[in-house]
């Protein structure tokens, strides 16, 4: 490589990180923020919730990763312009697309490393993120075995345990079941242990207290016991998943579906080749996002009024192809024949660039097209 292609990419390398990372980060803490919500209140702990954040970073960070190479293509080539390297370079005889091989470089690694995530990574975080969703969901001691704490393990019920002794000793207990809209019952026992039974966990309680309300009539009625059991097998989903997450699928499955995978699944044939094409597109789009901020704001590069409108076309020249995406995709779902269409906002992405560059080439052919014809009669100045 020339000695200004490794500078180019260089820059390009090091400002994709940074805004990779500033756009990780604020993407993370969105979705950690309702994550901790759902477990610290479900009573998981802080692994737990690490866990779940480290199994949802790859899907995070491939939908980043392209919005990342286009904000650093159009930084790099925004700051080129402005110390004037890209006026000196160009002074020397290189093209647009000259310019370009390097920024077609880098958005190929943003699509190799966009690949790696798409194919291999996220499904496998997906299918342990289910799974591990799944094991939770079953495991009873997370839901009930968290002492000085109200818990919500099902609508209408709330459970409260006091503390837990060495021995596995429920002490003091307070539960409510407010499911029926005409009784509310409340249970208070002294003690309790959690049994798992053939049909199911039970919670025995002892030396306790149920107090049932009708709503109707609002009469309160008490009953003293020794010993209760309580089912609270039903309050738990420990049903298997009747279905799969077409995000734990590999790639071959989804371009070749079978009949069972799509009733596993629930979506027909034509649904499952445009997700398992898309995954194959979105990493090409990278190359695409890469080009675009570059060609866009190298077609302005000589403005001394600066290349904001060139970012701010770049950016709606994005949206309208992100835009033609979303309005594609209702329409290949109709038709299983349809899915080449997914690779059309590319093909339309890589068009528009090398028009742009082929513009850069010619800096005032932009402006004639768009200037008003003038006829100037004799004795005019």
């Amino acid at each position: 490589m020339a000695r200004f292609d490794r500078y180019l990419l260089s820059q390009l390398m090091v400002f994709f990180g940074f805004f990779a990372l500033i756009l990780v980060m604020v993407y993370w803490i969105n979705q950690a923020v309702s994550l901790f919500e759902l477990l610290i209140a479900d009573g998981q702990s802080a692994m737990v919730f690490l866990e779940f954040t480290a199994l949802t970073l790859p899907n995070v960070i491939r939908v980043v990763l392209p919005i990342a190479a286009f904000v650093a293509a159009v930084y790099t080539t925004n700051r080129l312009s402005s110390e004037s390297e890209l006026v000196v370079v160009q002074s020397m005889g290189f093209s647009g697309f000259r310019l370009a091989r390097p920024v077609l470089l880098f958005g190929v690694i943003v699509c190799l490393l966009t690949s790696v995530l798409t194919h291999v990574l996220v499904p496998v975080s997906q299918r342990l993120l289910a799974e591990r969703s799944a094991e939770i969901t079953e495991n009873i001691t997370s839901k009930f075995l968290t002492e000085g704490a109200f818990l919500h393990p099902a609508e209408g019920m709330t459970f409260y345990i006091r503390e837990i002794s060495p021995k596995g000793e429920l002490l003091d207990v307070f539960m409510s079941d407010t499911r029926d809209p005409d009784f509310q019952v409340i249970y208070t026992a002294k003690n309790a242990f959690l049994v798992r039974e053939d049909t199911g966990p039970k919670l025995v309680m002892f030396d306790g207290m149920a107090q049932t309300l009708g709503t109707k009539d609002a009469r309160l009625f008490t009953t003293s016991f020794s010993d209760f059991s309580y089912d609270i097998g039903a309050l738990i989903d420990n049903s298997p998943r009747d279905s799969r997450s077409v995000s734990e699928l590999s790639t071959l499955d989804l371009l070749s579906p079978s009949p069972g995978l799509q009733d596993a699944t629930g979506f027909n044939r034509a649904i499952l080749l445009k997700l398992g094409h898309d995954r194959i597109a979105r990493p090409l789009f990278a190359i695409v996002t890469a080009l675009l901020g570059f060609s866009v704001l190298l077609v302005g590069s000589f403005s001394r009024f600066g290349t904001s409108r060139q970012i701010l076309a770049a950016t709606i020249l994005l949206i309208l192809l992100k835009a033609l995406d979303s309005g594609l995709t209702g329409y290949i779902y109709q038709n299983e024949a349809y899915w080449p269409l997914v690779y059309l906002p590319v093909l339309v992405g890589l068009l528009v660039c090398a028009t742009m560059l082929w513009l850069a080439e010619r800096p005032g052919q932009l402006t004639r097209l768009f200037r008003p014809a003038h006829r100037f009669k004799r004795g005019e100045a």
